[in-house]
């Protein structure tokens, strides 16, 4: 079976073919192709590079930044020119999308139909930045591939079993029964995260008290047990929580009132204050983790302040995870700085010698993906998983082909 993946961010488009040809492996396979697009760097242009698993590279600059022609001009490099690994567009079995905001209609994966489309559309309100984004993914693939069918993975199923109480906010209950409720996001890498380290670890997934730390430019954690999550940061939106590169996390929300109400802040402009100028860069200038700590190191008095604002939040919420376990079998950190910085690993484990957590600071330098930087006689195991999201995704259409 050949599963294509589009996983659709704001500013970019990650696309991964995978070859099932029975059972489902244990371990990520390599993708056949892979195809990044990242319209980032020139507004108006799209820059794409395109890897096949023997190793030819396409690299290119698109003059254009509309995702459906960028999709239509990808896809067309699997069954065309030399990143050609398929003979034809019929020879994709399945289509799978991440899609960010599931509401309460979406437990869990689902088939693609025109009621799904329309309530992607709905929710949207509430992922302005991304559903959008992953409905025009879908739309891109029903004109290319219309007898394909089209997998919806949404990053709020993975959270949709927690109890009551980490549900629902101290406000009015009929704001609750209007659907103002915490969702949880970024539940496919922490779906993913917890399976992967529960393999690593050798135990039984339904065993396992686990905080997952999904640190991105995106950042949440989740409480995972007996293989559920019991409570994450992220809540009604994917703004609530941790400090971000360019999302502020938890705020008091007397600050935006007395914004609005004694400055004069009109609402979209604290939409994107808050979305798009706040967390590591509202501080810092820089949205980056690894800018911050290179300009950290020239003495910049904020990136400083940028980064140890970024740990104290990240260790503040571990407790909170923990807390909420009543107890911990592992702490794991993926993402892009979860699994690249060493120094915010090093300092959010710093807090929590208490439990006889220790790193092995020459592991945790090195940064190595699926395995252990705890110190052989720590009492927590402490991992770094490289996310495989769009694995996961594919592991959902290959449940439902």
């Amino acid at each position: 079976m050949k599963i294509l993946v589009l996983n659709a961010g704001s500013s970019s488009q990650k696309s991964r073919l995978y070859e099932v040809p029975g059972a489902l492996p244990e371990l990520a396979p390599t993708p056949l192709w892979q195809a990044d697009a990242d319209w980032t760097h020139n507004q108006g242009t799209t820059e794409l590079k395109i890897t096949t698993a023997g190793g030819v590279t396409l690299e290119e600059s698109l003059p254009t930044d509309a995702r459906p022609e960028v999709i239509t001009h990808m896809l067309k490099a699997l069954w065309s020119g030399k990143t050609q690994v398929i003979a034809q567009a019929s020879d994709i079995d399945i289509v799978g999308h991440r899609v960010v905001h599931g509401g309460q209609e979406f437990e869990e994966s689902t088939l693609v139909t025109p009621e799904v489309k329309a309530a992607i559309k709905r929710l949207a309100v509430l992922a302005p930045v991304h559903n959008p984004a992953n409905l025009e993914g879908i739309e891109a693939i029903e004109r290319i591939l219309p007898s394909v069918p089209q997998v919806a993975v949404f990053d709020t199923a993975f959270h949709r079993q927690m109890p009551l109480p980490a549900v629902v906010y101290p406000v009015p209950y009929e704001w609750f029964e209007q659907g103002i409720r915490r969702y949880g996001f970024h539940g496919i890498s922490h779906q993913y995260c917890s399976h992967r380290a529960a393999q690593l670890l050798g135990k039984d997934l339904a065993a396992l008290r686990l905080v997952t730390c999904h640190l991105g430019n995106g950042c949440s954690l989740a409480a995972i047990r007996d293989g559920h999550s019991i409570d994450t940061t992220m809540g009604f939106t994917p703004m609530e929580g941790l400090m971000m590169g360019s999302r502020s996390g938890s705020v008091d929300p007397g600050i935006l009132l007395y914004l609005q109400q004694q400055k004069g802040y009109p609402v979209a402009q604290l939409d994107s204050i808050l979305n798009k100028a706040s967390g590591l860069k509202g501080i810092a200038g820089l949205a980056d983790m690894r800018g911050v700590l290179h300009a950290m190191q020239e003495g910049n008095a904020q990136a400083r302040l940028a980064f140890d604002m970024f740990v104290h939040r990240l260790r503040y919420y571990i407790g909170a995870m923990l807390a909420t376990l009543g107890g911990l079998d592992a702490l794991v950190f993926a993402g892009g700085i979860g699994e690249n910085s060493a120094d915010v690993r090093a300092a959010a484990c710093e807090s929590f010698a208490f439990l006889g957590l220790k790193l092995d600071l020459q592991k945790n330098a090195q940064s190595p993906a699926d395995q252990f930087i705890s110190a052989a006689d720590s009492a927590v195991p402490v991992l770094i998983v490289s996310t495989q999201e769009d694995w996961a995704i594919a592991q959902e259409c290959w449940k439902l082909a």
